[in-house]
């Protein structure tokens, strides 16, 4: 190994330690270690499989959605898919969605904005099925007025689950849209024409300040605009969109059966799959709420709130859901902690507040 590369690889090493232990220092690890103790192990390993196996099924969804604008290797849409989830545990803000078009743009010099338009892609496939899930389960919910959890400055209640609800489906059908009219050519078209003919409004310049305005702010513009719809481009092909959406029921199936079989080793928790799918869907709708790396805290809330539904006492949900949020998220630091071994990334520069981002805008 070349010696930038050791340099490179222990300091990533070395960040990603610091950065564990930011996540982590905050939980409460002994509450964490009594209820491990307590749980059958047996049924760890299959879920731990089962959950590693969708994030794989997760990388080909994603490699069917390059392929329509940049075909890319299985292994090459993983590792970045890995580190993005890796580096969201871990730090702030959710930096891993722009981590993956970055590191996408490093090793196969994907533009930027092509990778990010691919991933804004994804998450619109796990919106709907959310949102699917939710109004497939949302029926079998009897949500008593006086069931509320307090986290911080959350109240998660009913009202909360509703709000989160409409705000996912208003944000939906936005990105839905946008990502229709950047299919559309002529609607493209007739974007690109209205930036290009902005600089006829400035009628008091003259000409050479026109052209510049042309040059260095409108062709830019409509290079980022062409590249962001490369990356909608899956839309073209609706035997792509249908591979994705059954690759979508695929991963969300596979994710609730993570969660059932570490529910069969824990004491105190006798739920039908049915009943995961709705507490996972909940879980995942309180952590869109803003929340600290690795979703600690609110994601125990949530699952404190989805368990109470089904009559499980406070104190064994909140053991499993700190117990199977760890199981979840563990893996996840882990492969991505190799993923960016292999692929000598830096964890450190995933601030993205330098100059890399900026260059690799375009």
């Amino acid at each position: 190994m070349k010696k930038n590369m050791t340099i490179s690889f222990v300091g990533g090493v070395l960040v990603s330690a610091v950065a564990l232990y930011f996540a982590f220092k905050n939980v409460p690890l002994s509450e964490l270690f009594n209820y491990l103790a307590s749980i059958n192990y047996f049924w760890v390993v299959p879920a731990v499989l089962v959950t590693v196996f969708s994030f794989m099924l997760r990388a080909v969804r994603w490699q069917i959605i390059l392929a329509s604008s940049c075909p890319t290797r299985f292994w090459r849409a993983f590792h970045p898919m890995m580190i993005g989830f890796m580096i969201n545990c871990v730090l702030p803000g959710r930096l891993g969605e722009v981590a993956r078009p970055v590191i996408l743009h490093k090793e196969e010099k994907v533009p930027f904005t092509t990778g990010l338009a691919t991933v804004v892609t994804e998450r619109v496939f796990d919106i709907c099925m959310l949102i699917l899930l939710f109004m497939l389960t949302a029926g079998a919910l009897k949500i008593s007025p006086d069931q509320n959890v307090v986290f911080g400055s959350y109240q998660l209640n009913e009202e909360t689950l509703q709000t989160v609800f409409d705000n996912l489906l208003r944000f939906g059908a936005v990105l839905l849209a946008g990502i229709a009219i950047f299919s559309v050519g002529k609607a493209r078209d007739l974007i690109y024409s209205t930036i290009l003919r902005t600089p006829a409004l400035f009628f008091f310049a003259g000409q050479p300040f026109k052209d510049t305005i042309r040059k260095r702010i409108c062709e830019p513009i409509i290079i980022i605009l062409k590249n962001i719809a490369e990356g909608f481009a899956l839309i073209r092909y609706p035997r792509k969109i249908f591979s994705c959406a059954v690759y979508s029921a695929l991963i969300w199936g596979l994710q609730a059966w993570s969660y059932f079989l570490i529910s069969l080793g824990c004491p105190g928790i006798n739920l039908t799959y049915f009943e995961i799918i709705t507490m996972m869907v909940i879980i995942c709708f309180f952590i869109s709420l803003p929340s600290v790396p690795g979703w600690w805290g609110l994601w125990e809330a949530g699952g404190v709130f989805a368990l109470s539904l089904f009559g499980i006492s406070a104190k064994d949900a909140a053991g499993f859901t700190l117990a199977n949020h760890a199981i979840q998220v563990i893996p996840v630091i882990l492969i991505g902690l190799v993923s960016a071994m292999i692929l000598s990334v830096n964890i450190r520069r995933m601030s993205f507040e330098g100059k890399e981002l900026k260059d690799s805008a375009v």
